[in-house]
């Protein structure tokens, strides 16, 4: 490694926990009626408005943090699996089959169990309907796929099961047009519901994906020399793309679980993090994760201040954002 890149290394890690730091910094600062400096005051003060920056602001905003390096490193590990740098965590069912879950839930609720029955499942059973849909969705992945030996196989069988849950999704909404209000949150992504509990789970779930795609990101290294390649250097891949395949549904299901379908943070996170460094995939997936916590924070922050004391969907917000960031980067290459 030259001396150049490991500067540019450190100044992207630097830089990422600064912004990491003034992200959390501005989470505090900004509620429901824009910024307030008075608000760090409250952090030491017992009331209520300790209560709101201890309770709501301070989880919800690492809730964010927790979410977006999720994604980032979802996106990291669907683009060096696949080998393309447009893939993103939801190319394997696993939105369609979070978003169905979600549905069933919310269908079985008002038809089924009953108004006051409803509200009840809606409250407690939105977010593991929508991690076990993610998870189905995959598996049914995996299953038409007959397992992860091929990856266009595997890519395939993801657009056909997305395209399968997606049309159930919309026979039930169909029954049920009730459901449609709750699914319409979901598909637009929050993380006004993110609390102490989210947080917990958002760690246990990056601290046990993280360190295993750290160590196994000498597979998608190999695999970026193509599979014949990587298959001399004595690399079980089937089951090692596998375990891939499996890091990256426990990434994308519990972050979707928690926030909804919050889109573009998994797919541009690798790309800025490319566009400063030529790394291998093990510094980039660490980045990644890092790179899509500071994203889904700001995006999050600005939701909150840009229509205070009214509140964007923060999947809105990133979609327009990382929409126009593609759109520049495809007029810059066309340009150059």
């Amino acid at each position: 490694m030259s001396l150049e890149e490991r500067h540019r290394r450190r100044l992207l890690a630097r830089g990422l926990a600064l912004l990491s730091l003034i992200g959390l910094l501005a989470g505090l600062l900004i509620g429901s009626e824009g910024a307030s400096l008075s608000a760090l005051r409250a952090l030491f003060d017992d009331g209520s408005a300790g209560l709101v920056l201890g309770q709501i602001r301070l989880p919800r905003t690492l809730g964010a943090w927790l979410t977006g390096a999720l994604f980032g490193l979802a996106g990291a590990i669907a683009q060096g699996l696949f080998r393309n740098p447009l893939a993103d965590p939801y190319l394997l069912g696993s939105a369609a089959g979070a978003s169905l879950g979600v549905v069933l839930v919310l269908t079985a609720g008002s038809v089924v169990l009953g108004g006051g029955a409803a509200g009840w499942l809606a409250r407690f059973g939105l977010v593991g309907a929508a991690f076990c849909g993610a998870l189905l969705g995959v598996s049914l992945t995996l299953m038409l796929a007959r397992g992860a030996t091929h990856t266009t196989r595997l890519l395939l069988a993801g657009v056909v099961v997305g395209v399968v849950l997606g049309a159930f999704n919309d026979l039930l909404t169909t029954l049920d047009p009730d459901a449609l209000r709750g699914k319409q949150a979901f598909l637009l992504g929050t993380t006004g519901f993110l609390g102490w509990p989210s947080c917990l789970l958002l760690l246990l779930a990056l601290l046990a994906a993280l360190p295993l795609a750290w160590r196994l990101a000498r597979v998608l290294d190999a695999l970026s020399l193509g599979e014949d390649s990587a298959t001399s250097l004595g690399l079980s891949l089937p089951r090692l793309r596998l375990v891939m395949v499996a890091l990256m549904a426990l990434a994308t299901g519990t972050a979707v679980a928690q926030a909804g379908m919050v889109a573009f943070v998994g797919l541009v996170a690798p790309h800025l993090v490319r566009r400063f460094v030529q790394a291998t995939h093990g510094y980039c997936l660490v980045a990644s994760a890092a790179m899509g916590g500071v994203l889904l924070m700001g995006a999050d922050v600005l939701s909150r201040w840009l229509i205070a004391p009214q509140e964007l969907p923060v999947g809105v917000l990133t979609a327009v954002l990382g929409g126009s960031y593609l759109l520049w980067l495809l007029q810059r290459r066309r340009m150059g």
